[in-house]
């Protein structure tokens, strides 16, 4: 796909991953759909994309809520004429354990707990994505979506909700590639490893210290190498079904 003048809409553009995602494709000539829950985080990437000479519209939208995803995409197409391209990056973080048992207490990761990651990640993801090959359908347009996974998909310890969400993204991406390649749509995923991110903040020191140690390169990633596979992604045609792990060695 030549990115000059392509429509790619970006979930969680207001920090982290998505920012960079977002100023990266501006860089390469792409017009942005910005998506985000917070106004002012989606202004601040939108100045960035705009100092870039590039397109880029703000759209406030909780993508768990059907109603906000399927008006966000429609206003979408409505403002840009098309879309080309979806990168669901919208995610969060509660982790904990399944069960703890600590002084002779016990402790359970909640229903609540566990879905409120499920909503965002899973959910969120599968309803941005429908609504998105929808819309390159209508419009005729040959396009890319890029589900952002997980090493931890493989299963990580205190992350049980993060981890299935992280793993259902992925088998996602794998199935819309098969579904959607007829439409000229393609589908695949990155697996990013410990990134940092804000996301990635909110983590016990201990936590990411011990995580660093795994790392063979004996680092974080940076932001920008995902977002310039992003970039490579869509860029190469001959990408589909598959998930891109992007994280210096590690194996949890």
């Amino acid at each position: 796909m030549d990115l000059k003048e392509s429509v790619v809409a970006i979930t969680g553009a207001g920090q982290g991953l998505g920012q960079m995602m977002a100023v990266t494709l501006a860089h390469a000539g792409a017009e942005l759909a910005l998506i985000d829950v917070n106004d002012d985080a989606l202004k601040q990437t939108q100045d960035q994309c705009h100092m870039l000479g590039a397109k880029a519209l703000n759209y406030l939208a909780d993508v768990t809520n059907e109603a906000q995803v399927e008006q966000t995409f429609s206003d979408i197409v409505t403002d840009f004429g098309h879309l080309d391209g979806l990168v669901n990056n919208a995610g969060i973080l509660r982790d904990g354990m399944l069960v703890k048992v600590k002084n002779g207490q016990t402790s359970k990761m909640s229903l609540e707990q566990f879905n409120s990651v499920i909503n965002v990640n899973l959910t969120g993801t599968f309803l941005c994505g429908r609504e998105a090959a929808l819309r390159m359908i209508q419009t005729e347009r040959k396009g890319l979506i890029i589900n952002i996974s997980s090493v931890a998909r493989a299963g990580n310890i205190g992350q049980t909700n993060y981890a299935a969400s992280k793993a259902a993204v992925a088998a996602l991406a794998t199935t819309w590639a098969k579904e959607l390649a007829k439409y000229g749509i393609r589908a695949a995923a990155i697996a990013p490893g410990v990134i940092k991110t804000p996301m990635a903040a909110q983590m016990k020191p201990e936590a990411i210290t011990r995580l660093e140690s795994m790392i063979p390169v004996g680092r974080m990633g940076e932001t920008a190498e995902i977002a310039n596979t992003v970039r490579f992604m869509f860029e190469n045609d001959y990408i589909n079904g598959r998930v891109i792990e992007v994280d210096g060695g590690i194996r949890m």
